[in-house]
Order: C-alpha cells, then structure tokens, then sequence
C-alpha cells in the first residue's frame, strides 16, 4: 500500500504540531485538544507579554534591550504565524485533500522515487533548520530574559523554568508551520517532476508501429497522455495558488524582519566578545535565520525552474508526428505555460535565490550604515 503524500511530505511538522494541539483532527476529543491548543498558545502569548514588560524593565541598558529584542522578534513571529495557521484551518484542510487527490497519486515505482526523493530533501533541510534552532534556543535559555530578580526565590527558578520551557515550544512550532509550506511547494516540484517523466512517454508513431491501426491507437494513448498531463499541470497551479494565498502573509512577514534582524545581530556581533554567551548565541540565531530564508527562496527557486523547463520538455515531444487534436492542445498548453509558477511572499516578493541575495545585499548595506554611526 503506497504511502499518501500528506504523510509523506508533512509527516514530521503534522506530529510535532499535533503534539502541541494545532494540527486540525477529527471531532474526537474536540474539547480537550481545543483546551490544550489554548494552553499551549497561552504559554507563547504570555511570555510574549513577559519579553515586552522585561524590556520596558531594563529600558536604557543598550545591552540587555537589544539582546532580549531578538527574541522578541521571533516570539512575535511565531505568534502570529501560529494563530493564522489556525485561522487559516479551512484553506490547510483543502490543501491536504488536494495532495490526496487522485491525479497527484503515484502512478509507477518510478513516481513514486520521484515523491521521496524530493520528500528526503526537504526533510534534511528542515532538519538542519530544526538542529539550528535548537541550538540557538538553548543558548537563548542560558539568558534569563523574564522580568524576575535572582534575589527571590523561588519566583526565580519558576520564571527561569517557564522561560526555557516557552522557548523549546516556541522553537518547534516556528519549524513546523515553516515545514508545512515549504514542503507543500517542495511537492508541487515533485509534481512537476512526474509531468516532465509522463511527457518522455509520449511514443514516436511511425517509429512504433507498423499498421494503421496500431498507429491509432498510438496516437490516442498519445492524448490522454498530454491531456492527462495538462490536467495535472493546472492542479498543481491551483494547489500553488491555494499555498500562496494561505501562507503569503507569515513569509512575507518573516522575509521582512529578517532584514533588520540580520542588520543587528550582525552590529552586536561586531562589538561583544567573541568568547561570550551572547556572541555565540547572536552568531546561531543569524544561522537560524539566514537557513529559514535561504530554505523559502530555494523552494520557490526549484518550483519556478521546474515550470520553465516543462515547456521545453512539451517542445521536444514527438508532436511533429501527432494529430490535430494533439498540435492544437500542445499549443494551448504551451501557450498557458509561458507564464511560470512564481510562489510571491505577500503576493509581491518573488522567492528565488536572486531575492535571498538581494535580501543579504539590503542587510549588508543597512548594517554598514549603522556601524559607520555607532563608531562615529
């Protein structure tokens, strides 16, 4: 029995999100897993709230203030990006079915290499992203970042407690709800992969038989071929579509502020010492962050590239020796595919690699205006 693509791409970010009750389930203990997801969102919106009042704490300490704003940031983040994955439960569950869908299903062992092959890939990313994050979240938890003396006790230890806890959820869900989307559009490239391997099977006519008849019905099996490929072209477009519209904001949200993460940690990076807790803290939070970015734009890159080079492959078909029917679908579909498959963030930012360097280009700049004031 075949593995379902759902469990294939999205296995690990589905049992890590289910373990904290935000992956949508059936009915069955609806009043219990609704309580625990509020629990759990309770944690992150409350330490949140405990980062803004720690600031507020130590406002004027230049130190304390910038180190706590990084975290700051990505408690935001993921806050935001959380309570619209569950907002946006409706458009994830019509995604999942679609991934099921007849047309997407496998059709030989060769499909199915294809499938996890390009699963294997985004796991391994996700996984470095998942090792990087962690890190970095264990260095972060070294900092007491609530608003609690060491003086009391046990106020303390409890506050320190609770910070390292809120930290490792905060962690898992930010890689999680990132690994759904990312490995929804690493599916659409396998998907595309499978049309690319479908149109190599379209057969030379004269070349494959020898009767007329024999050559009919190479040129029916010909068309459902090609019509059988259109279909799944355009499924695949809606399914982007359907991503693009579901998760734009939470990229677009997270390429941005990447930017001005990225400006001062790399300003802080120059001025602590290089053996401390925060310098090595700061260096794997930028990692962290620059991984996540580049892991968005790559995705988005290979999707784009793979819908280019499907109207190549559609031209080096036999279509020379095909019928009407077939010429005239070859060209409508041609015709369609002129535009490429582009996922944007916030339906403006491209993602591709020429966005993760300008992206570095725009830090780089913004960070060597702010050293040149801080030294002056």
């Amino acid at each position: 029995m075949a593995v379902k693509n759902t469990s294939l791409f999205l296995g690990r970010p589905k049992k890590i999100l289910s373990a904290h009750g935000v992956w949508p389930h059936p009915n069955n203990f609806v009043i219990l897993r609704k309580l625990y997801m509020l629990f759990v969102m309770w944690t992150q919106y409350s330490f949140l709230l405990f980062e803004i009042i720690y600031i507020a704490d130590v406002w004027g300490d230049i130190d304390a203030v910038s180190e706590a704003s990084y975290l700051l940031f990505t408690q935001a983040s993921l806050c935001y990006k959380s309570t619209a994955f569950m907002v946006n439960k409706q458009s994830l569950l019509e995604l999942l079915e679609i991934m099921d869908c007849e047309i997407f299903e496998p059709k030989s062992a060769e499909h199915e290499k294809i499938l996890a092959a390009q699963a294997r890939k985004i796991k391994r990313l996700c996984l470095f992203f998942l090792t990087s994050a962690t890190t970095t979240c264990t260095l972060w938890a070294m900092i007491p970042l609530m608003p609690v003396t060491p003086l009391k006790s046990p106020d303390y230890e409890l506050g320190y407690l609770y910070q390292m806890v809120s930290i490792y959820i905060s962690a898992f869900l930010f890689i999680s709800v990132d690994s759904v989307a990312v490995s929804m559009i690493m599916f659409g490239c396998a998907q595309l992969e499978i049309i690319m391997d479908k149109i190599q099977k379209i057969k030379y006519v004269f070349e494959s038989a020898d009767s007329e008849e024999g050559r009919r019905k190479i040129i029916k099996t010909n068309n459902e071929f090609l019509v059988e490929c259109i279909k799944q072209h355009q499924t695949v477009e809606r399914f982007i579509q359907l991503c693009e519209d579901t998760y734009h904001a939470n990229i677009f949200f997270q390429l941005t502020g990447t930017v001005a993460i990225i400006c001062n940690i790399g300003l802080r990076i120059s001025i602590v010492e290089p053996n401390s807790v925060q310098f090595f803290s700061m260096l794997n939070y930028m990692v962290t962050m620059l991984s996540q970015l580049f892991l968005y734009c790559w995705c988005g890159h290979e999707l784009t590239i793979r819908s280019e080079n499907l109207r190549e492959w559609l031209y080096q078909c036999p279509w020379y020796e095909q019928d009407t029917k077939f010429k005239r679908a070859l060209f409508i579909a041609m015709e369609r595919m002129k535009k490429p498959i582009i996922f944007k963030a916030g339906h403006y930012i491209s993602l591709s690699r020429p966005t993760f360097v300008a992206i570095l280009r725009c830090s780089y700049s913004y960070f060597a205006v702010l050293n040149r004031v801080n030294t002056e």
